[in-house]
């Protein structure tokens, strides 16, 4: 049974740092791409970044370019979100996913085989 979780969210002020972090366990992590997406209430769930299997190539979002780094750690099955300059329009739920497709595919609408429950990140103005 395939299991994502997400964790490191919390509330953080205006400028501030967060890391997030998924762990994924039954499956193959090193096979699957991973990526980090958000919905805040009210709106549509938003891909901020994808990365492809080996952690060599990369996607973001306009919104969070330059301020959020994806990585992954295919040996702790864990993929990561590091998060700065935050601003209060970032707050929302966080969630990861996995996949086996491109990342352009992954963060560009397809529907997706494995999501984690999602951890807050609220930011405060």
């Amino acid at each position: 049974q395939v299991q994502v979780v997400e964790s490191g969210g919390g509330l953080v002020q205006e400028g501030g740092s967060l890391r997030l972090s998924c762990t994924a366990s039954g499956l193959r992590f090193g096979d699957y791409a991973m990526g980090w997406f958000r919905q805040a209430p009210g709106k549509e769930r938003e891909a901020l970044s994808c990365i492809n299997s080996n952690g060599l190539s990369t996607y973001y979002a306009d919104s969070v370019k330059g301020r959020f780094t994806i990585s992954r750690d295919n040996a702790k099955n864990t993929l990561y979100l590091q998060m700065h300059s935050l601003r209060p329009e970032d707050t929302a739920m966080y969630y990861c996913a996995a996949d086996r497709m491109s990342i352009t595919h992954m963060c560009l609408g397809a529907a997706l085989r494995y999501w984690g429950q999602g951890t807050q990140v609220t930011v405060s103005s």
